[in-house]
């Protein structure tokens, strides 16, 4: 049973996800605020923490800068819908991942879940790799899904869970499209329903963020009306 860590100011939120998290057999310590949650975590830490990013005595920034200077602990921002520079500054200080309010329970609990799967792949990095877990090399394109990293012409990356796995999806098999269902099933549980468009922000924001390594990228092809190609360059 892994330990799930809510740290948020809105008490309402605090007792329906927990509720929640709870019904999906996970243990859930609540803290309505970075301070509080911090002093629990230096007597010991759980195995993943959903932040509020606006708090009261410590936010959710300051709690994940410090707590970056001890654990690579997954942590989850929760942001409001218009907080994209938040989202940013958020993934660059450590976070793994980030959960728009108003937000679909479900699509949270399926978040924690992917991150705990990643978390226990590398921690039993110790045998032969399934296929999905070796290094994927394309051209400038280097990926290491157990240790969730990227980089582009030596240049690290920061993605999130879903835009690495999309990306992953792509880059497996260069040339091949992968229609919108495709990527939704990669990249979302059967029990998550999401929209075609939404797998296009993901890739636009995956996009907006491989440009920044190379202004110049253009290996994700869009093939209007039917999905997306990653093309090797």
């Amino acid at each position: 049973m892994a330990t799930i860590a809510l740290v948020d100011d809105d008490r309402n939120i605090l007792t329906s996800v927990s509720m929640t998290l709870e019904a999906e057999g996970f243990d859930v310590q609540t803290y309505n605020d970075g301070q509080s949650a911090l002093e629990a975590f230096s007597r010991g830490l759980p195995d993943m923490a959903v932040l509020d990013i606006k708090m009261p005595r410590m936010d959710g920034m300051d709690l994940l800068q410090r707590l970056r200077q001890k654990t690579t602990m997954p942590v989850i921002f929760l942001t409001s819908k218009d907080d994209e520079i938040d989202e940013v500054l958020g993934l660059r200080m450590g976070a793994d991942d980030y959960v728009r309010k108003p937000f679909s329970q479900r699509l949270l609990v399926e978040r924690i879940r992917a991150l705990l799967r990643r978390q226990e792949a590398i921690a039993s990095d110790d045998g032969p790799e399934p296929e999905e877990s070796k290094a994927i090399v394309r051209g400038d394109l280097v990926m290491d899904p157990l240790r969730h990293t990227v980089t582009w012409k030596g240049n690290n990356v920061t993605l999130t869970v879903t835009e690495f796995l999309l990306l992953q999806a792509l880059a497996q098999r260069p040339g091949f499209v992968k229609s919108r269902d495709q990527l939704m099933d990669v990249a979302y549980d059967d029990q998550v329903y999401v929209d075609d468009r939404t797998i296009d922000s993901h890739i636009k924001r995956l996009r907006k963020k491989m440009r920044t390594a190379d202004p110049d990228f253009s290996a994700i092809e869009t093939l209007y009306g039917i999905g997306y190609r990653y093309n090797e360059e």
